[in-house]
């Protein structure tokens, strides 16, 4: 799951642009299996992959920040802090969804948000859907239903899990939306680097509230999940992003269930059957559609 929406003007790529995308996804798509991993609790884990990367990131936004800039505003401020907590649900949500479910569903479900957004900017607009859209919707809805049920077949904590990263997806569009007022007046290492600080507490307060063991006998986990997740996937989308249009970032955004998939299946031994691949590609279907009316828009 990503946590900066970037959208700035498409400049044409290269190879190396191409895979660092592919490769931001790929390592996001690694982070539910070191979630599994973790002997730190899933919120716990969410607290040390904001935590441990903090110095690396303050770093980089000092080095990208211009010489010149205006200052920013306490309305700003607010701003940022607001969408952390609501990055910090989000991932908080995610985690215990991965704890509970099979790692492709948790996948599909925690990219729900950017499904949610095109839904959330009709209402805003105040128009109907185009057609693909509507094909986008109605696709995600099926999808949803299949899984939703294939998991209360499997388990009743199954399907609660399946809940909690949709929930996931809710916050996550919260904090997208959130952070549109601060774009302007920050870079994309810095917005990220104070977002994450902000995220961190909160992340760290739920955890205690839920009783989670918080530090862990086994760090491994947690440092990769961090480096994986918050240093190396962040950081190759956030250099890859601006060259590429919102349908080829959607088309490879879907390696990312498709590896949490696989990890699945050689890690934990969990198996799909022809209704689950059929739900998984309704979803996957529905985020590409989404991209591509996302892409017709600008």
């Amino acid at each position: 799951m990503t946590s900066i929406d970037d959208r700035r003007e498409v400049t044409p790529p290269n190879p190396w642009h191409f895979v660092a995308l592919l490769g931001g996804n790929f390592a996001l798509a690694l982070g539910p299996w070191f979630v599994r991993l973790a002997d730190s609790g899933p919120v716990s884990a969410g607290f040390w992959r904001l935590f441990l990367p903090l110095p690396l990131l303050a770093v980089l936004a000092v080095r990208q920040r211009g010489p010149v800039r205006p200052a920013t505003t306490l309305a700003t401020w607010l701003l940022i802090v607001a969408a952390g907590v609501f990055f910090a649900l989000d991932l908080a949500s995610w985690h215990i969804g991965i704890a509970h479910t099979r790692l492709g569903n948790a996948s599909l479900f925690g990219n729900s948000g950017s499904l949610i957004l095109m839904a959330w900017g009709l209402i805003a607009a105040r128009r109907l859907p185009r057609r693909v859209e509507v094909a986008a919707i109605a696709s995600a809805v099926c999808g949803a239903a299949i899984l939703l049920g294939r998991s209360l077949e499997i388990d009743r904590a199954t399907l609660i899990g399946d809940l909690f990263c949709i929930l996931a997806g809710l916050f996550y569009v919260f904090y997208i939306l959130l952070l549109q007022g601060a774009r302007g007046r920050m870079e994309s290492w810095e917005l990220l680097c104070t977002s994450t600080m902000a995220s961190a507490p909160v992340m760290l307060g739920i955890a205690v509230w839920m009783g989670e063991p918080i530090w862990p006998h086994v760090w491994w986990p947690l440092v990769a999940l961090a480096f994986c997740s918050q240093v190396v996937g962040q950081g190759l989308i956030v250099f890859a992003l601006r060259h590429f249009s919102a349908l080829i970032i959607g088309v490879v955004l879907l390696t990312q269930p498709a590896v949490s998939i696989l990890v699945g299946w050689l890690a934990f031994g969990e198996t799909m059957g022809a209704l689950d691949a059929m739900g998984m590609a309704l979803i996957a279907a529905a985020l590409l559609l989404g991209r591509l009316s996302e892409s017709k828009a600008h």
